[in-house]
């Protein structure tokens, strides 16, 4: 940690990263109120699959630059006023959907949306910032878990509160929830969570993103950690972004079927990141991990299209969501270990921008092979692309551990 981070984490409060995890929570409730909904949402507006898959896409394809904007600016300004800008960016987007005319507004809206709230490499620096190295893998599944948690409860209110039968307008009263939510969150941030950096007016050169994205690809750890995120992304987010139309075609269910199943899938992402992830890591390392939760992930995969019902297909999605859990929080550790103090919101955006590159690619290609192969084609196609990340998980953890030990010198 450097040492402006170790001085701002002395004077702030003692509630900052409970307060940081509690925010997180109440703005993924919001925005697990309306992703099991984006499929019916868009199939309101007669979409074929191909614009499903886009309008669920549109948000990552905004996330994809924003990441990288957003961290860099946070290493330079501070962390907190870009939370607050973001959040409520996000917060008019909401509103903005739910008077959406057609479809392409609503694409143009989600593609703002995901330019706002790309974001997540603000809240990993935070608590990069504040945490000592070995212990980051642990504080990065808590706020794993708080985003699980709140998809826990989002999913089941938009099933509770939608009325598909309307049409379009039969969703705005969970965007108007999930747009509350994001402005209660950005309110929460002003008045609870302090500034974890101190500006270090020392460094006057950042390199551009383009630089930067360079020197992170042709990284020993850094690169691998990338293609892992963008493999394992393409493969997760396909799945998630078909489920509800597979789930409807196999077995008839609709958005109330679908939110309980991504409730339980919170609550299983979210247990495993609050009280197994850490430990784990800590004891056998975040390369094992890795290599453990891709492995959970590709046989999940390959499995779910032999699904009896419903049972077999919570179970199959919730043991995904433990891989997923087991796996991504270390990948965060692992890259804010290795890269440079004052650039980790950089770094950390340039991976969050490859996941959300692979989930723009993943649901895309996801739904050609839902309506042009099989419906059962996304998770053989999931399976498929996450084999090498487990060998990927491998490699990185090796480099990692040298370059670690080579750097300590």
């Amino acid at each position: 940690m450097s040492e402006s981070a170790r001085e701002a984490a002395t004077t702030a409060s003692p509630l900052a990263a409970a307060s940081l995890i509690a925010v997180i929570f109440i703005n993924m409730l919001g925005f697990g109120i309306v992703v099991p909904l984006l499929p019916f949402y868009a199939k309101s507006f007669n979409a074929p699959a191909w614009q499903i898959a886009l309008i669920f896409s549109a948000y990552s394809i905004g996330a994809f630059f924003g990441e990288p904007f957003w961290g860099r600016l946070s290493d330079k300004y501070g962390r907190k006023p870009l939370l607050i800008s973001t959040i409520c960016g996000n917060c008019l987007c909401y509103l903005a959907l739910a008077f959406a005319p057609n479809v392409y507004v609503a694409f143009l809206i989600r593609l703002a949306g995901g330019l706002a709230s790309g974001n997540g490499a603000v809240v990993q620096g935070y608590i990069a910032d504040v945490t000592p190295p070995d212990k980051r893998a642990r504080r990065m599944a808590y706020q794993g878990a708080a985003w699980n948690i709140g998809l826990i409860v989002g999913p089941s209110l938009g099933g509770v509160f939608a009325h598909p039968n309307a049409g379009p307008v039969g969703f705005r009263i969970p965007l108007f929830i999930a747009s509350a939510l994001a402005l209660a969150s950005a309110t929460c941030i002003f008045l609870f969570i302090k500034e974890s950096r101190v500006r270090d007016k020392g460094i006057t050169h950042r390199p551009s993103r383009w630089a930067a994205t360079g020197e992170a690809v042709r990284h020993p750890v850094i690169g691998p950690l990338m293609m892992l995120t963008f493999l394992v992304g393409f493969a997760f987010t396909g799945i998630e972004s078909i489920f509800g139309l597979w789930s409807q075609a196999k077995f008839g269910w609709g958005p109330r079927d679908v939110g309980v199943c991504f409730a339980f899938v919170g609550v299983c992402a979210a247990i495993t990141q609050m009280f197994v992830t850490g430990r784990l890591s800590e004891r056998f390392g975040e390369g094992p991990m890795l290599a453990l939760g891709m492995t959970i992930t590709m046989i999940c995969a390959a499995t779910q299209p032999f699904s009896t019902g419903a049972a077999m297909t919570i179970a199959l999605m919730c043991a995904t969501a433990v891989g997923q859990s087991v796996a991504f929080p270390n990948v965060g550790a692992l890259i804010s270990q290795t890269a440079e103090a004052h650039r980790q919101g950089q770094i950390l955006g340039l991976n969050n921008a490859t996941g959300a590159l692979a989930r723009v690619v993943g649901p895309f290609c996801a739904g050609l092979a839902f309506s042009h192969v099989s419906i059962d084609g996304p998770f053989f196609l999931a399976a498929a692309v996450t084999a090498p990340a487990i060998l990927i998980a491998v490699a990185a953890s090796r480099r990692a551990r040298a370059f670690l030990r080579l750097r300590a010198t």
